[in-house]
């Protein structure tokens, strides 16, 4: 089979028009302010609680930093239920707020969390449960509230993959205590760096806005611990002109995400994440897991069969983080979902600028086997 010309990453970042991004950047130029949550940071702020549904946002340096400072603000002590099919910045944000996590296992349909599992692992040391909407599919929301309420636990949702994604008409960054997001150049809606912590009033906005200002809150006091985990006004800039041209691009996804299920939904071993009729997605990924007793091909040779040809797709999430030597020394309940998904799964390359001939060439190598 001959290589297929142009190299298809896994992503592609989003990149807003020119035009409008060098209107921002003469008024940075004109205020003279970089940093330090100036005029554009403001902008995009205001901007994103409106597109998304939200009251209160406190823009971050990235989303490992938000996540970091969302469970800080929440003092919590003891341990956090999460999950191991995750970025392993999940994981750190827990670690360094000298938390422990407990690892449970997953769903199959969908890799989130399972709540029948979270119960089981609840004793006096636990503090909160921090569920990841994977791939942007939300968690049981509900049933993971009801349990957190049924113990007075606090639920701080990683929503990494998030950006735009609604569930019965209602932000699902609203969900639980707290969220996190990212808006890292691979995802959706990027600030190139940058994430956001969505919090449910000012108080908690004022305190998230001084902890990343490495605590401060005024010239003379101190709110507590923090980082300097600002986002600057570049980035800002960045992402308020990306803001206006996102729907454009999600709508790619989308088509992008149907084509790819059209030409793979008769592939005997290969399974995709259903859909739900109540959630307006954001097509941030496209995964696949291979069972390789029925599809006659292992994930492994499959994910190297497609490198050989110049497309890069990606085995997300594996390892899981569980198996990582710095985490192993944490507690876990058994681990068969989370372990079976991780060894097949592959991301497959999607992006808002995906071509047809892109998929159709990426299709055509998984039918063939």
């Amino acid at each position: 089979m001959s290589k297929v010309h142009k190299i298809t990453r896994v992503t592609t970042p989003s990149f807003p028009p020119m035009d409008e991004l060098k209107s921002y950047l003469s008024k940075i130029y004109q205020s003279e302010v970089l940093t330090n949550c100036g005029e554009i940071h403001s902008a995009l702020e205001i901007a994103l609680c409106n597109y998304l549904g939200v009251e209160h946002i406190s823009l971050m340096s990235s989303g490992t930093s938000a996540l970091m400072l969302a469970i800080k603000s929440l003092n919590l002590k003891g341990e956090v239920i999460t999950s191991p099919y995750t970025s392993v910045s999940t994981i750190q944000a827990i670690y360094w707020n000298n938390l422990k996590p407990v690892f449970v296992d997953v769903q199959k349909t969908d890799c989130n969390i399972d709540v029948s599992e979270i119960e089981k692992a609840i004793t006096p040391e636990t503090s909160a449960i921090l569920p990841i909407h994977v791939y942007g599919n939300p968690c049981k929301i509900d049933e993971i509230q009801k349990l957190a309420t049924k113990y007075n636990l606090k639920v701080i949702y990683d929503a990494a993959h998030c950006f735009g994604v609604t569930k019965k008409n209602k932000s699902i960054l609203l969900s639980g205590d707290i969220s996190a997001i990212s808006f890292h150049a691979t995802k959706v809606f990027n600030t190139i760096e940058g994430g956001a912590v969505i919090c449910k009033d000012s108080k908690t906005k004022k305190l998230l806005d001084a902890l990343k200002n490495s605590g401060i809150s005024s010239e003379t006091s101190i709110a507590g611990y923090g980082l300097n985990a600002k986002l600057n006004e570049f980035q800002a800039a960045f992402g308020l002109s990306l803001l206006g041209c996102i729907d454009e691009k999600i709508e790619n996804r989308r088509l992008a995400t149907l084509l790819y299920k059209t030409n793979l939904k008769d592939v005997d071993g290969i399974r995709i994440i259903s859909t739900k009729p109540d959630v307006k997605y954001n097509y941030t990924y496209f995964p696949i897991f291979i069972d390789s007793s029925i599809y006659g091909v292992t994930r492994d040779a499959l994910f190297d069969k497609l490198t050989n040809e110049n497309i890069f797709t990606r085995k997300y999430f594996y390892p899981l983080v569980s198996d990582y030597e710095i985490f192993k020394q944490y507690k876990r309940i058994a681990l068969k979902n989370a372990e079976e998904l991780s060894q097949n799964v592959i991301c497959l390359p999607l992006f808002d600028t995906i071509t047809k001939d892109q998929i159709h060439s990426i299709c055509k190598i998984i039918r063939k086997r």
